[in-house]
């Protein structure tokens, strides 16, 4: 792992943990399309979802690299991180601009478990990647803000009970430069008037939904740092997410490989076995250069992050190799089992539906090649 730490005791832990939801307890989830609430619970109250909390505030205090390793070994280890990881990379945006009257609020009771910070509200159906095209407002009202719009692919906040709220402070025609007029919130979602939130049935259990605001009363000691200036910080936390979403790619990867690899060493066919044949041994030994080279740029992001220094270039470009990694693995994988992997009852079909995920969400591949070709390489923009 990052830097000299290899996180060994953390990983073991996290390991010993998710041995006590096997495959079968996953398989009746995404049958049902469930949400996995004693998962979630259990690993709530071993403290892994504090990681990047203070301890000054109840949780670990522990950097972005210890994070990436525990979701790593949560998806190495045949679970999904994807219904409590949004607790982690929330923290970026109040860490870092919240107050402290914030942070004493909502920091111990979310390290606790009792709140859950799990939703993150930026997407909308007419602005998806957008970010700045949003058209969520948010009006001051007093000591409130009036929010009235819709997001859209909002993971969990059926299961939430706090958001990370992005709304338009300012109007678009008023901007005089560009990033501003956006503002992030806080929205208490306990009881909050106003609300609505229907869920989205994907090809995936991913608990993801649409969320609907009809003049939504938000304190505006809510407000997080400056109006107007929320774009700038949610970045902190984007960055964060998408390092963490490329270490669960990572243990990903080592799953399908793992699986690959027994399968190929035990299946014969024509009296021997299959693993012995270079069209087999080929796609999983590559899938597995794929994997160590993703995990050395995780690595980098992860490392810069917790010595403070930018991250984007960092970040993007591992959640591509990592995403291109863990796709690669589950390709080999159902190659390997062949008609077996379709089967429910070797749980790869589900895990490969999951995985599929992560080339198009938090941030699609296009865009990250687009980030890197104008922002890194400088070369002609093309929005």
């Amino acid at each position: 792992m990052a830097g000299d730490e290899d996180f060994s005791e953390i990983r073991a832990a996290v390991a010993a943990l998710c041995a006590t939801f096997p495959a079968p307890y996953w398989r009746q989830l995404d049958r049902e399309r469930a949400y996995p609430s004693a998962f979630v619970t259990a690993m709530t109250r071993a403290g892994f979802l504090s990681a990047l909390i203070p301890t000054e505030y109840g949780g670990s205090g522990l950097g972005l690299s210890a994070a990436c390793a525990i979701l790593r070994e949560v998806h190495k280890s045949g679970c999904n991180a994807g219904a409590c990881h949004a607790q982690m990379y929330t923290m970026g945006t109040i860490l870092k601009h919240g107050s402290v009257a914030q942070k004493e609020k909502w920091l111990p009771a979310i390290a606790s478990g009792a709140l859950r910070l799990q939703a993150f509200g930026v997407t909308e159906p007419t602005s998806g990647s957008e970010t700045l095209a949003i058209r969520t407002n948010a009006v001051r009202d007093g000591d409130h803000y009036a929010v009235n719009g819709q997001k859209i692919w909002t993971s969990r906040a059926e299961y939430s009970d706090l958001m990370v709220l992005l709304a338009r402070t300012t109007p678009s025609a008023d901007i005089k430069s560009k990033g501003d007029g956006l503002s992030v919130f806080v929205l208490d979602m306990r009881d909050a008037e106003g609300l609505t939130i229907k869920p989205i049935r994907t090809m995936m259990n991913h608990a993801t939904t649409e969320v609907f605001f009809e003049n939504v009363r938000v304190p505006a000691e809510n407000l997080i740092g400056e109006e107007g200036k929320g774009f700038r910080y949610i970045l902190d936390g984007m960055n964060a997410e998408r390092t963490l979403i490329a270490s669960e790619c990572l243990g990903d990867a080592e799953w399908f490989i793992a699986k690959a690899v027994a399968y190929a060493n035990e299946r014969k066919v024509f009296g021997g076995p299959i693993g012995a044949n270079q069209g087999i041994q080929f796609p999983i030994a590559r899938a597995y250069a794929q994997l160590r080279a993703a995990a050395l740029t995780v690595d980098a992001a992860s490392c810069s992050f917790d010595a403070g220094r930018s991250i984007g270039e960092d970040a993007n470009i591992a959640k591509l190799l990592a995403s291109e990694a863990a796709w690669a693995a589950a390709e080999a994988c159902v190659q390997t089992h062949g008609g077996f992997a379709f089967a429910e009852e070797f749980d790869i079909e589900r895990k490969f539906r999951e995985t599929r995920l992560y080339q198009v969400a938090p941030v699609s591949t296009n865009l990250i090649l687009t980030y890197l070709a104008q922002n890194v390489l400088r070369m002609p923009r093309s929005y």
